[in-house]
């Protein structure tokens, strides 16, 4: 078992919180010591109560869900054998309604392109690494939210 952290702060900077006239801009701070400008989405709150400049949490959920997918995807790789030159993920996440009524990111899609050296896979080569990926990745495993991969396949 592992233990992750991490520290969020925010300053009032004369905002006026009754009157819902306040920065959302924020901070956070991991444990390696980077700090990342943060704030909500000028999609959720508008400017000037939003940075258009920070991480919104909505961001920050759907490249935490395409980086661990990226990772497994490295491991699952390496561990048959596959080079891999680069790798690009241009995922994207809907915040719609879920079936409760609510608010939430309610489908991530993950659109990796890889670029491999040497051998190249074979679409079901492909697709199993992505499947081993997607069943290793803790944050897929963490949320209810459908992650979706589309991966060309046969295209680098």
């Amino acid at each position: 078992m592992a233990t992750h952290k991490a520290t969020v702060t925010w300053q009032a900077n004369g905002g006026d919180l009754p009157a819902k006239r306040y920065s959302r801009a924020h901070q956070w701070i991991f444990d390696g010591g980077v700090t990342v400008p943060a704030s909500s989405s000028p999609h959720v709150v508008p400017l000037p109560w939003s940075d258009a400049h920070a991480v919104d949490p909505e961001e920050a959920l759907i490249a935490a869900a395409a980086s661990c997918h990226m990772l497994s995807f490295l491991w699952a790789a390496a561990k048959d054998g596959f080079s891999i030159q680069s790798y690009r993920d241009e995922a994207e996440g809907v915040l719609a309604k879920n079936q409760h009524g609510r608010l939430a990111i309610t489908r991530i899609t993950l659109r990796p392109r890889i670029v491999f050296t040497d051998r190249q896979p074979t679409a079901g080569e492909l697709q199993a690494l992505h499947h081993t990926a997607h069943e290793e990745c803790y944050i897929a495993n963490s949320l209810l939210t459908e992650i979706v991969v589309e991966a060309p396949i046969g295209e680098s």
